[in-house]
């Protein structure tokens, strides 16, 4: 079974996978408190202030808020396009690598955002919402699994993940850049989304090569005998391509049993084939 190369249409093997629609949901009840008359606490206390900044009452940088700026949104049309993102993009995704898996991705991309956020907006009297950075790490691993599939810009130009990933990259870096070399005073977190594609990159890459504590540990240990053939041999191995057929079967236990009843070195092949 071939992923690559087909035009996209979202679903795989859930329509709305778990994880996807806990989110969704989530983001939709937080976005209706943001609403209520405990509208204006909600907001000041779960969004992500810059480091030694405080707002008018006298809320500032708190550790929980790197987690709770996710759910936080500026608007319903902020809300709205994360959420279609991250169904879009996300939904292969999750099917992909299962819900346990996905769930840890999207955090960590979107904890990340927030670590490069505050490095980058030290000195800043605005605090950041939404869960953008998080999308955009979801955005990058779409393009790192599937490079080749197709996506419809505005519904109607088709063009490759990989390029699209790579122009909203060069996009954001360059309005990040402008915004804080000229002052332009924009209220978009252009930083805060390269971050979510840079952590998601690292991670997705730390993931491929199958490095776990275990596997950490046991490079720790000395080797005994030929450890420069032993080396070679490692390498030669982890180069070699993963046969289709040895894919399909993956893929098989994957609908039969989930992603979790997979070896690591299973998934290792699974991720090396995504990003071919």
């Amino acid at each position: 079974m071939n992923y690559n190369n087909q035009p996209y249409s979202p679903g795989g093997f859930q329509v709305m996978p778990p994880a996807i629609k806990t989110i969704i949901l989530a983001n939709v009840a937080v976005f209706l408190f943001q609403s209520s008359p405990f509208g204006a606490f909600i907001t000041a206390a779960g969004a992500l202030w810059p480091l030694a900044s405080e707002n008018q009452g006298g809320v500032s940088f708190q550790i929980w808020q790197p987690v709770t700026y996710m759910f936080l949104h500026g608007s319903f049309g902020h809300l709205f396009f994360n959420m279609f993102a991250l169904w879009i993009f996300g939904a292969e995704l999750e099917n992909y690598w299962g819900t346990r898996q996905f769930n840890i991705y999207y955090f960590v991309c979107g904890i990340g955002a927030a670590v490069i956020n505050l490095l980058t907006t030290i000195g800043d009297a605005y605090p950041t919402v939404g869960a953008s950075g998080a999308i955009y790490g979801v955005l990058l691993a779409f393009g790192m699994m599937f490079p080749n599939r197709y996506i419809f810009l505005y519904f109607l130009f088709p063009i490759k993940a990989k390029y699209f990933v790579a122009g909203y990259a060069v996009i954001e870096f360059l309005s990040g850049l402008g915004s804080r070399t000229m002052g332009s005073g924009s209220n978009i977190a252009h930083f805060a989304h390269l971050g979510g594609m840079l952590i998601g990159f690292l991670y997705i890459i730390i993931r491929r090569q199958g490095w776990t504590l275990k596997q950490w540990t046991g490079k720790l240990q000395p080797v005994k005998k030929n450890p420069g053939q032993a080396a070679i041999h490692h390498i030669n191995e982890r180069d070699k391509p993963v046969p289709e057929e040895e894919i399909d079967a993956i893929l098989d236990k994957i609908s039969s049993k989930g992603y979790e009843s997979l070896s690591n070195e299973e998934k290792r092949k699974l991720l090396k084939a995504g990003g071919k």
